[in-house]
């Protein structure tokens, strides 16, 4: 799967937006997109090796057609040619959907969806503890968490943000992300939810007198 790519401009506008949003509230807004929450080569590798075996069951069961194929294809026609073809077709078929199964809207179908869940949730908690965010000093940090691959999104909140109102507005928040993702409009929908966080969370955090800010505003692309 390619990189995530944004241009600078999109990555200002985000750090701003969270920047403006942290205006009006202690709370502590983190961003972080990934490319995918984990590895999924074992089912792609699954995927390719069952078409292998069913187009091997394939050329089986239409055997006379397909040495007749064969025979046609080449002047000087032998059995080798034939023990080449049923030798090494079935390896040229697993390796074309090995790599026809990294592609992203076909992993999306071939791994199943609760698994795909588990690992952004997973992932979205590690770099939740990773990068600190839920180590700020009244545990007010919040976490918006995109995966590409699975157009996944996790909004991770520590304790100190308990507010009920947040709590019931988060499926609108990482749906209204989600739609993004799927409709090429990521920045647009990840500014408007961002804003929405920061106005969310000022009633139950309001900014204080000695606020700083504990957490950077840019946001972060990982890798893995």
């Amino acid at each position: 799967m390619s990189k995530i790519k944004f241009s600078e401009k999109d990555l200002k506008r985000i750090a701003e937006s969270v920047k403006s949003a942290e205006k009006k509230t202690s709370g502590e807004i983190s961003v972080a997109f990934i490319k995918e929450s984990n590895d999924y080569a074992k089912y792609e590798l699954l995927f390719a090796i069952i078409s292998g075996f069913i187009y091997t069951g394939l050329i089986m069961l239409f055997r006379s057609p397909t040495e007749s194929l064969i025979k046609n294809l080449f002047w000087d026609f032998s059995t080798t040619h034939l023990i080449l073809f049923y030798g090494l077709s079935p390896f040229v078929i697993i390796t074309l959907f090995y790599l026809i199964a990294n592609i992203p809207v076909v992993d999306r179908i071939i791994i199943p969806k609760k698994k795909m869940e588990k690992n952004v949730k997973e992932r979205a908690s590690r770099y939740f503890i990773e990068a600190g965010i839920s180590n700020t000093r009244d545990r007010t940090g919040i976490l918006i968490f995109l995966s590409f691959l699975e157009r996944r999104v996790v909004l991770l909140a520590d304790i100190g943000i308990n507010s009920k109102v947040f709590s019931e507005r988060s499926p609108e928040i990482i749906s209204n992300i989600t739609s993004g993702i799927k409709t090429g409009q990521t920045v647009g929908k990840l500014i408007k939810s961002i804003e929405l966080c920061g106005e969310l969370i000022s009633h139950d955090v309001p900014i204080k007198p000695d606020d700083t800010n504990e957490l950077k505003d840019d946001v972060t692309i990982l890798e893995k």
